[in-house]
């Protein structure tokens, strides 16, 4: 029972790292740029749903739909503000300005809610299901966690593959230029791209400190660093290897620290990482990419 419970908590807590990666692997993958600002936006989506349970007494659906407005409104800002004069920079400005924008948004919100952790108020009030004669016990965050990944993976995917606004997102993946040239705006492309990034930021922020209450971050940098590494796992730039990456890190993740280390958990996600890249540099389901000299 020790172990199915370690491969249930390990797939859940993968499934935030995917929903996270999603917003990397997305960015990266139409306009080419890593946002290591990303992981601080999770930070922020994560304090309004705070904010909104614990003082302005909103009901669970409205705190996670107040999030997903702010943080996509932030994401646009952040896209128009720093990095979409950058659009000809080259990939060093554009990694320089990720970070300082990072830096901006931790101490705009060490400003504003303090350094002291916070305990995340519970939103879900469901029973924890027992099975298996009360062997195994599986509270209603971690389903709850696995199963809006599955449906946000599925909406993803079809969103891209069926929407006219999906098609454009492949279509300036491929070729910013000639997408350009077949009448596509590719400035409001890239913008919708952050903007269901970031909305995906508030529902992982929401999903991370809900099954983790101990973890109410005064930053988001170390969950957007490990999504970041589920990204490269599974193949940036591709949604399923996002899902794939953030599944395989948090079952490596727990299954390390429940089996080898506490202390090396974290260790022991970054070596397989390496290994991984060793074998297959684009990542699991990653493409390699040829360009013509």
């Amino acid at each position: 029972m020790v172990f199915l419970s370690n491969l249930v908590n390990g797939i859940s807590l993968g499934s935030i790292y995917a929903i996270i990666a999603l917003g990397y692997t997305m960015v990266y993958g139409i306009a080419k740029m890593l946002n290591f600002a990303h992981g601080d936006v999770i930070m922020v989506g994560a304090y309004i749903v705070f904010c909104a349970a614990q003082y302005w007494n909103l009901p669970p659906v409205l705190c996670v739909i107040a999030a997903m407005l702010v943080c996509t409104l932030l994401g646009i800002t952040i896209e128009k503000l720093a990095y979409k004069p950058l659009r000809q920079a080259t990939g060093l400005a554009v990694l320089i300005t990720a970070i300082g924008m990072s830096y901006l948004l931790q101490n705009t919100a060490l400003l504003i809610w303090g350094a002291n952790p916070k305990v995340f108020p519970s939103l879900f009030a469901l029973d924890t299901i027992w099975l298996f004669n009360g062997q195994l016990a599986i509270k209603p965050e971690t389903l709850i966690t696995i199963a809006a990944n599955i449906v946000i993976m599925t909406a993803l995917t079809l969103f891209i593959a069926k929407t006219k606004t999906g098609k454009a997102m492949r279509c300036v993946s491929e070729d910013r230029g000639a997408a350009e040239l077949m009448g596509i705006n590719v400035n409001r492309t890239i913008s919708v791209t952050f903007a269901i990034g970031s909305a995906l930021a508030a529902i992982a922020g929401l999903l991370l400190c809900s099954s983790y209450p101990q973890l109410m971050p005064t930053t988001g940098s170390m969950p957007g660093i490990k999504a970041f590494t589920a990204a490269v796992f599974g193949g940036i730039g591709s949604i399923p290897g996002a899902m794939l990456g953030g599944v395989l890190l948090g079952v490596i993740e727990i299954f390390g620290k429940a089996y080898i280390s506490t202390e090396l958990g974290d260790a022991i996600v970054f070596a397989v990482l390496i290994i991984v890249l060793l074998v297959r540099p684009t990542g699991l389901l990653g493409k390699p990419i040829r360009e013509k000299v």
